[in-house]
């Protein structure tokens, strides 16, 4: 049974800026990057547990074909994203996550 997915504010900001700066680059890409966060969010959604605890409770998925990653919360009856952030991006930013 899949969890309900819901996304912090920020983390759809951020995602909706990533998928429009890989559509600009080259047009038909955003669309394969929020494809790749599709299929991450619905693995995240049946299996929760399976991804590494990164901090405190904050679970990390990685995007296969993107360098990004997926922070969320594993909560009882819901995913909470809390990030969709690039690998190369200093991780102290997501302290305020």
């Amino acid at each position: 049974m899949s969890l309900p997915v819901v996304f912090r504010r920020i983390a759809r900001q951020e995602m909706d800026d990533s998928i429009a700066w890989y559509e600009k680059e080259r047009p038909g890409l955003g669309i394969q990057f929020a494809a790749d966060i599709e299929l991450a969010l619905s693995r995240v959604a049946t299996t929760p547990e399976q991804f590494p605890q990164v901090r405190g409770e904050v679970r990390r998925a990685l995007l296969r074909h993107f360098p990004y990653t997926i922070q969320f919360l594993n909560e009882t009856h819901r995913i909470v994203v809390l990030a969709v952030f690039h690998a190369k991006r200093n991780p102290g930013q997501l302290e305020d996550c």
